[in-house]
């Protein structure tokens, strides 16, 4: 699975932005998904998760409520809606994917198969 995300930018803090990551090969449907973020001088950090079985969603404290990720399995393509950004959110982020990631693990980004290359996100004050 190679996976193409985009949809960075620079926006002001308030602002609202959609990344989305468009995933090649036959098995998206049955990756579970998720998106890391890495500012600079900091580790990869986790922002959310969406498991193919059952559809259950997992979000990070710092961005619970405010993001939101999605999938569309027949465009397979993976969105994660960004509300409410602050100059916090500011990062590079990555979409990832894994056909067995156990629930213990949804969390940890050594977990996860596949990335995308990273789409930057500047969020101004």
């Amino acid at each position: 699975v190679q996976l193409q995300a985009s949809g960075g930018g620079l926006v002001q803090a308030g602002s609202s932005l959609r990344l989305s990551c468009v995933a090649s090969g036959s098995t998206f449907s049955r990756q579970t998904i998720a998106w890391f973020r890495q500012a600079p001088g900091k580790e990869r950090e986790f922002v959310a998760a969406l498991r193919y079985s059952g559809g259950y969603t997992y979000y990070s404290d710092s961005v619970k409520g405010r993001f939101t990720i999605s999938r569309d399995n027949a465009k397979s393509t993976m969105y994660l809606q960004m509300n409410s950004l602050t100059p916090e959110d500011t990062a590079v982020y990555y979409c990832a994917a894994d056909p067995s990631i156990i629930l213990s693990a949804v969390r940890d980004f050594r977990s996860y198969a596949y990335w995308g290359k990273g789409t930057l996100v500047t969020v101004s004050s």
